[in-house]
């Protein structure tokens, strides 16, 4: 059995996991939208992520979680889910990298989770507070990405892909979306290669969705 994000998502990727090609990576794809938080001093304090996961993972995910039988799943029968996918992604610093002016920004832990099951996807949201504002009021970088690529992520397309809330004036916001990996090459990789992965892996950041937002 493969480990490492299989629990960092869900335990539901394990039935995934049985059902997809050996040499298959990623496994899961994340549809991602980012709001970046700021205080009324230009200093960033936290980011509010809204994670879609696609429609192969989701259906696992859900399966056995309609409790009252109404042929539909609520954020209440998603709960105890949430509460797993949330607590999981630490030991993956919540697959978020930032850079407040320069400095690396700590985060403290998630709140405002919760997960919601609609046309078929699954999609997880949660704050990610910083530790403490973080000067922010010139350059910011942030990016999103799993360092095993376990999970594939990409900001979703359109102008809502990132959002600043309350951030300094005259503020502009740069994405680059993650390359498309050569299927040569990553077929020449084995699934050990894959398992021997951590959370301390930089293999994944060559995938990684970056976002830059830069103030006068």
């Amino acid at each position: 059995m493969i480990k490492r994000p299989a629990a960092a998502i869900a335990a539901a990727l394990i039935t995934v996991l049985a059902a997809a090609p050996a040499a298959a990576h990623p496994h899961v794809w994340v549809t991602a939208r980012s709001e970046v938080l700021y205080d009324g001093k230009g200093e960033m304090t936290g980011v509010r992520h809204v994670w879609t996961f696609d429609a192969a993972y989701s259906a696992f995910a859900v399966q056995g979680l309609d409790k009252d039988g109404d042929g539909k799943i609520s954020p209440d029968e998603l709960k105890e889910l949430a509460e797993v996918n949330v607590e999981s992604l630490n030991e993956y610093d919540y697959f978020t990298v930032a850079k407040a002016n320069g400095a690396k920004v700590a985060f403290a832990d998630p709140r405002d989770y919760g997960l919601t099951y609609d046309n078929g996807a699954l999609t997880l949201t949660f704050t990610l507070p910083t530790a403490k504002p973080a000067r922010a009021d010139k350059l910011l970088s942030l990016e999103v990405y799993d360092p095993t690529y376990f999970v594939s992520f990409a900001m979703a397309e359109g102008d809502d892909a990132v959002r600043l809330a309350g951030g300094p004036s005259g503020c502009k916001t740069n994405v680059t979306r993650p390359k498309t990996p050569d299927p040569a090459k990553m077929q020449e990789l084995s699934e050990s290669f894959f398992e021997n992965l951590s959370a301390n892996s930089t293999f994944g950041a060559d995938f990684a969705n970056r976002v830059l937002v830069a103030c006068p």
